[in-house]
């Protein structure tokens, strides 16, 4: 594995491990189940209770993945489910390149070796099949063991979806080489245009080797009350590898508490509160994501548009010249100094498995809300969000940045 503690900027191994927030207040009707749940002091069963996987099987079958009540498991979280799952899987995991911060540090947490896999042009998320392909050889040349890939259709870091015929192929080779394949379908319901994406799960593909993770936070819960589901599949494999995960997270203790338990059951039953407030978050993120890829761009920089989450993934290695002159050299620093001169968190790309020499960073619409609950339901309610000062104001201020580093980038380029 390559260096990621680079001399001079400290540990940096890790995280951030928490998911873009969307920034708004708590639904009123989420608040209430929880609330009502509050006075029960029994445990829940480890792997979730009953009504917590009922509701998770529904929401499974109303996307086109039935599922039987012996496949589904409930955690603290996806990555208490990623842990357990690489624990019971066993050998070296395969992940793209770049991908959600914290997938890798479970591996290594265990001892096992994590290599990343370069992703197309077009999308993160989804390896490139014959750059799999080829990693998967090389691996097992060196004499590792790779046995699961971790992927993402609506992926996070990249705000991507992958074509199906990307992932058709990926999961083909992926089938060809006997992997199990973990699908991280966290943002899959905050697709920002959903009659014109075409998302499919890789459990349609080839149900037989494929587990689907979702963490709640993505589009249900806030990201401070953790929840998320498993769907194993169907059969002896599935069975097997459900009652290990169980063992792991025995193991570890990872129950989810009750009062969560219950507010995620109520989420994931989907009633109207909840979708409609889903509907109208992923709707503004949308439009604040396309507003600041827009700036971006302007900007002189690199980015793919968005397509999903509350996020956007940034490249500013055309402003290199410009970053240069504040001391920016690398992705640390880069994410040192946009967080300083924004106000608002900016990772970079390293933390997501990125080189850490590229100059990227993921930057969260969430950040574009305002600075108080009042702002945040004024940008929900309102029909032209982008017109409110405030709104305004963030924008310009990531504009002003992005401006004056490419005025710096264009002072200081060589005579032609």
């Amino acid at each position: 594995m390559r260096r990621t503690d680079p001399e001079g900027h400290g540990p940096v191994r890790y995280g951030p491990s928490t998911l873009p927030d969307d920034g708004l207040p708590v639904l009123p009707e989420l608040s209430a189940a929880l609330a009502a749940a509050a006075g029960r002091a029994a445990e829940r069963p480890i792997g979730g209770g009953t009504g917590l996987l009922d509701a998770a099987r529904g929401y499974w079958l109303r996307r086109g993945l039935p599922t039987d009540s012996g496949h589904v498991a409930a955690a603290p979280g996806a990555p208490s489910l990623l842990l357990a799952l690489t624990a019971a899987l066993g050998g070296d995991v395969l992940v793209p390149r770049p991908c959600a911060a914290w997938w890798a540090p479970y591996a290594r947490l265990l001892g096992r070796p994590a290599f990343h896999v370069a992703t197309p042009a077009e999308s993160g998320g989804v390896p490139d099949p014959y750059a799999l392909l080829e990693t998967v050889r090389r691996v097992r040349a060196e004499g590792g063991d790779p046995r699961l890939l971790v992927l993402s259709v609506a992926d996070d870091p990249t705000a991507t979806v992958a074509p199906p015929e990307l992932l058709h192929e990926t999961v083909e080779a992926a089938a060809g080489e006997g992997l199990h394949l973990v699908s991280d379908e966290t943002w899959r319901d905050t697709v920002h245009l959903p009659h014109e994406t075409v998302l499919l799960s890789p459990a349609e593909m080839l149900p037989e080797r494929v587990t689907v993770v979702t963490d709640l936070a993505g589009a249900f819960l806030p990201t401070g009350w953790p929840a998320a589901v498993a769907r194993f599949p169907a059969g002896g494999t599935g069975d097997a590898l459900h009652a290990r995960v169980l063992d792991v997270l025995t193991a570890l203790d990872a129950r989810i508490a009750a009062p969560v338990a219950v507010a995620a059951a109520y989420a994931l039953d989907e009633p109207e509160p909840v979708t409609a407030r889903l509907t109208a978050s992923v709707r503004l993120h949308a439009r604040l994501a396309r507003a600041a890829h827009a700036v971006v761009v302007a900007g002189g920089a690199l980015a793919r548009p968005p397509q999903a989450g509350r996020h956007l993934y940034p490249d500013l290695g055309p402003l290199r010249s410009g970053l240069a002159v504040h001391g920016v050299g690398d992705a640390q620093e880069l994410e040192d100094f946009l967080t300083t001169r924004l106000g608002m968190p900016a990772p970079g790309g390293h933390r997501f498995g990125d080189d850490l020499g590229a100059l990227r960073v993921r930057l969260s619409t969430a950040h574009l809300l305002g600075d108080t609950d009042e702002e945040r339901v004024e940008c929900l309610m309102s029909p032209a969000p982008l017109e409110l000062p405030h709104v305004q104001r963030a924008l310009m201020s990531l504009k002003s940045v992005l401006d004056d580093l490419r005025d710096d980038a264009q002072r200081w380029e060589p005579p032609r």
